[in-house]
């Protein structure tokens, strides 16, 4: 897998625990019964504690090989490939006084 890839789900992962929202993590099987599961954790139990809500899923298979397409930053002009350019992410915490 290209590691720019990998390391952004990671990170985006990463974030959506930091803000204590449901992660699962690690390889799609299906047991004996049909119950697919993640990570060895059942899918069906995990989405049932959220029944009757409005959720979003984000699923990314960290095998996947295509590559991170770079993009240019808006404000500063610089090339990115993470979720949000570097550059001003530092700037704004800088400048926030939290840095």
């Amino acid at each position: 897998m290209n590691t720019i890839r990998r390391a952004a789900l990671l990170k985006l992962a990463s974030s959506a625990y930091e803000m204590k929202l449901g992660v699962m993590r690690g390889m799609v099987t299906q047991d004996a019964n049909g119950r697919l599961q993640i990570g060895g954790q059942d899918l069906g139990d995990w989405l049932q504690q959220h029944l009757n809500e409005e959720v979003v899923i984000v699923m990314g298979s960290l095998q996947d090989d295509r590559p991170v397409q770079t993009r240019t930053c808006r404000t500063c002009g610089r090339d990115y490939t993470d979720i949000e350019c570097s550059h001003c992410r530092t700037s704004r915490i800088r400048l926030r006084g939290h840095g």
